[in-house]
């Protein structure tokens, strides 16, 4: 009872935020507001945690450093504070949601350590009673203070996130289910989805900030991420595997609009163009990295163009307008930097590739968005949306049918077929075992599909072929 009555009552601070949707029970909840701290202006992104986001070791401590107290289920039965005036425990319970401003350690008379913290909003003292050493040999370790979430990392990442735009870099994040209690569920959402942050509070003591994005369809969800991994008792070796979406980079990229971009460039930035001429370019799918054949009158989105040290050209990270698959491409500004090939064509020249503007629509459906943006091939793609999945195929071929065979190669001895009905779209994908030791071979037609090719292969190696493969899920019927 004591839980519930405290939970009703921590709504009144700003750091609680929940995603929309989530039932109020109490329309008449108000919201008190905090002067947030003040911090230094965004640097560069590509440096973003270490200069923003600094770790500090209990032994590092200032005085006034301001924490949350966040109990989960275990810390109900483990009291951790003690009343300064009285010396009795606290009920974890009670203090939920109360910040706690540090005072420093003090070494008591018995042997025992303190660590001092006034409560913001009871205005009493309280302590944290180290359970054995000195302050010395217990602040190196990452243990701290536990329930306490720090919210230095909360009040800059507010200043520094809000409004953002960003890519989501893992599929796993979770919605709210309880106003007024910690109750979410977990949802899948595709990566390489644009989204905005539109809400900054506290999560959890192990990750301390809470983001809650939303996508372009109104729909918000949230991660819980440990910034500066300040008191969060964690080592840095438990943040991987599947808590590796628990660190900000792990759930969260930014956009080139917080990239620092020459000023004679700058202007790109955000904007549409597509390709006027078919372009090769790299790509991640499944988080592997290939090369992608990209079909004329595709359309971008620029997302950041970065600077290639000791050279005029740039990096572009291109969002594909539809299937939100993100490619990128080293082109140059400068047209008397590129050398036309034997046919005048400049491919590395940004205004003789891109053009301005949507392109043509290739009218997607949502499962092939999110195939391409994966790597794979479904039933019903057309060739175009095959190349921007797979790349430019090993070979191609038709059979005695006049069936349009396409052939990937992976280094794993798998060669994947994809074959075409007379429209063009993608009737059936299957892979196969190579014939090992047969050269070019490797990906000839599967027994009883002979044909003749239509286009050669480009490279003479199996082993060089097969880097534009990828592994396949089920073979489609």
């Amino acid at each position: 009872m004591a839980f519930a009555m405290m939970a009703a009552m921590a709504q009144d601070s700003p750091y609680i935020v929940k995603t929309k949707g989530v039932k109020k029970p109490d329309p008449k909840t108000t919201t008190s507001q905090h002067k947030e701290s003040s911090i230094q202006k965004e640097p560069e992104a590509t440096d973003f945690m270490g200069k923003n986001f600094r770790f500090y070791s209990m032994c590092d401590w200032k005085e006034g450093m301001r924490f949350m107290v966040v109990p989960e289920k275990r810390d109900l039965l483990i009291n951790t504070f003690h009343d300064a005036a009285t010396n009795k425990e606290v009920s974890s319970a009670r203090l939920r949601h109360k910040i706690m401003v540090y005072k420093g350690h003090q070494d008591m008379s018995n042997g025992r350590v303190h660590v001092n913290f006034t409560c913001e909003d009871d205005n009493k003292n309280y302590y944290y009673e180290l359970p054995n050493g000195s302050f010395d040999d217990y602040c190196f370790g990452k243990l701290g203070v536990p329930t306490l979430a720090y919210l230095g990392d909360v009040d800059k990442a507010r200043e520094l996130l809000m409004g953002q735009v960003l890519l989501t870099r893992t599929q796993f994040f979770r919605v709210d289910t309880e106003y007024d209690g910690d109750g979410y569920k977990d949802i899948t959402v595709d990566k390489n989805k644009p989204v905005m942050v539109k809400a900054i509070g506290v999560g959890t003591r192990s990750f301390p900030v809470k983001i809650i994005v939303e996508d372009e369809n109104g729909e918000q969800y949230y991660q819980n991420v440990a910034m500066s991994k300040t008191n969060s008792g964690m080592r840095d070796d438990e943040f991987i595997v599947d808590n590796e979406k628990y660190l900000f980079e792990g759930s969260f990229e930014f956009t080139g609009a917080n990239m620092a971009v020459a000023s004679d460039v700058k202007e790109y930035l955000g904007k549409t163009v597509h390709t006027k001429y078919p372009t090769s370019m790299s790509s991640k799918g499944s988080g592997k990295t290939r090369d992608v054949k990209v079909p004329r009158f595709t359309g971008f989105i620029i997302d950041e163009i970065t600077a290639i040290k000791g050279s005029t050209y740039y990096t572009l990270t291109l969002r594909e307008s539809e299937s939100r698959r993100v490619y990128y491409k080293d082109v140059t500004f400068r047209e008397e930097d590129v050398v036309g090939d034997a046919n005048g064509a400049k491919e590395d020249y940004f205004g003789y590739l891109f053009a301005m503007g949507e392109g043509i629509s290739h009218s997607t459906s949502i499962e092939t968005r999110a195939a391409i943006r994966e790597g794979r091939v479904i039933r019903g793609m057309s060739e175009d949306e095959v190349q921007l999945a797979m790349g430019e195929p090993y070979s191609k071929i038709v059979n005695s049918d006049g069936i349009h065979q396409w052939m990937y190669a992976r280094s794993n001895g798998v060669v994947l077929d994809v074959f075409f009905d007379d429209k063009g779209k993608v009737k059936q994908a299957k892979a196969r075992k190579a014939i090992v030791g047969a050269g070019n071979a490797a990906a000839a037609p599967a027994a009883g599909e002979g044909g003749a090719a239509t286009t050669a292969p480009k490279r003479s190696s199996y082993k060089a072929a097969s880097m534009q493969g990828r592994k396949m899920g089920t073979p489609l019927k």
